[in-house]
């Protein structure tokens, strides 16, 4: 009998509730049978307190070495201190593309029609790119950056992606109307690789307009391609359709590299009392199996958080439930012994 092959995964366990909800998720993936071999290094606040750096270079380095890393949410400050850690691994790493699948089969919450779709953020530029300056007194400047490498990139990642999961729509979010230099750029970009894939249909949508149909008709759209701004705002909104981002995985891929998280905050008011939500991050750990090519561990885990939130048993306080993220995560592996 061959070996089951050992997987090398960098992990970051995060700021707050981090530490909680990656251990949960590692408690997930160990009972699927799935080897893991975890590399713990270090980022966030956590870090500048030991390494003097928010993101120390070894992190960065365990990660180009392993190619894959699962990662606890970082805490970012608001107007002041450091840098956002998650702009900057992004950055450092070209992970171009921030996926979002965004459903509604869990069952959280009820919609007229079954949500299931899936948004290619472009992760390097835009106004995240930081370049910001005080031009006068009282006047702030940020600057909108747009290109067409990255723009065509990310296109081609959505692109691709649909035909291997034989989706048929992609829309892109633009507000190009009104910004007609940047954003035009970010549509010609898009239209030059949707041309590509003649077999998936191309839907363009400006970006208040795609707002209100998300929350109206939310069913209409399949695959999403967005700017850097557009995409992280869209994301949101679409996960409250769905139950908000306690249960809404995310992954940032580039071409060598991929960094699986979950997209809500650290919540440090709730840190060390063992009542977070980790199902976020054990759908993005479940991404990471099926990147990692075990695609019937990941079938049974998805399965079982099927089956684990149809009972609305055993639920956290952000869904209702009075359980500890201990109590949530037995109800989970209660469920995937079910499916052996």
């Amino acid at each position: 009998m061959s070996q089951a092959k050992v997987h090398t995964v960098t992990l970051i366990q995060g700021d707050g509730i981090g530490p909680e909800v990656t251990s949960a998720a590692r408690r997930v993936i160990a009972a699927t049978g799935v080897q893991i071999e975890w590399v713990l290094m270090p980022a966030g606040a956590a870090a500048a307190e030991t390494h003097g750096n928010t993101l120390p270079e070894e992190t960065l380095e365990s990660i180009r070495l392993h190619k894959v890393a699962l990662k606890g949410p970082l805490t970012t400050p608001i107007g002041g201190g450091f840098r956002s850690v998650n702009v900057a691994l992004r950055k450092e790493l070209d992970l171009y593309s921030n996926v979002r699948p965004v459903r509604s089969s869990l069952g959280v919450t009820e919609h007229h029609k079954p949500i299931n779709l899936v948004l290619f953020r472009e992760n390097t530029e835009d106004l995240y790119a930081g370049l910001e300056q005080d031009i006068a007194p009282g006047v702030a400047q940020s600057l909108k950056i747009i290109t067409e490498k990255a723009s065509t990139r990310i296109a081609r990642a959505a692109f691709q992606w649909a035909a291997q999961k034989h989706r048929h729509t992609v829309h892109a979010v633009h507000k190009a109307n009104i910004m007609k230099k940047s954003d035009g750029l970010f549509l010609q970009s898009v239209r030059k690789v949707a041309a590509e894939y003649p077999q998936i249909q191309y839907k363009e949508i400006i970006v208040d307009n795609c707002a209100m149909q998300m929350v109206m008709r939310p069913e209409i759209f399949d695959v999403v391609v967005l700017g850097n701004l557009y995409g992280d705002i869209i994301s949101d909104l679409c996960a409250g359709l769905v139950g908000g981002l306690g249960v809404v995985p995310g992954a940032n891929v580039g071409d060598d590299c991929a960094v699986f998280e979950s997209v809500h905050g650290s919540a440090p008011d709730i840190a060390g009392k063992g009542v977070a939500n980790p199902i976020a991050t054990i759908l993005s750990a479940n991404m990471m199996l099926r990147h990692l090519g075990e695609e019937k561990a990941a079938d049974r885990v998805q399965a079982a958080l099927t089956l684990f939130l149809a009972d609305k048993s055993n639920l956290t306080p952000d869904l209702g439930g009075t359980a500890t993220t201990d109590q949530l995560v037995d109800g989970i592996l209660r469920k995937l012994d079910l499916l052996k």
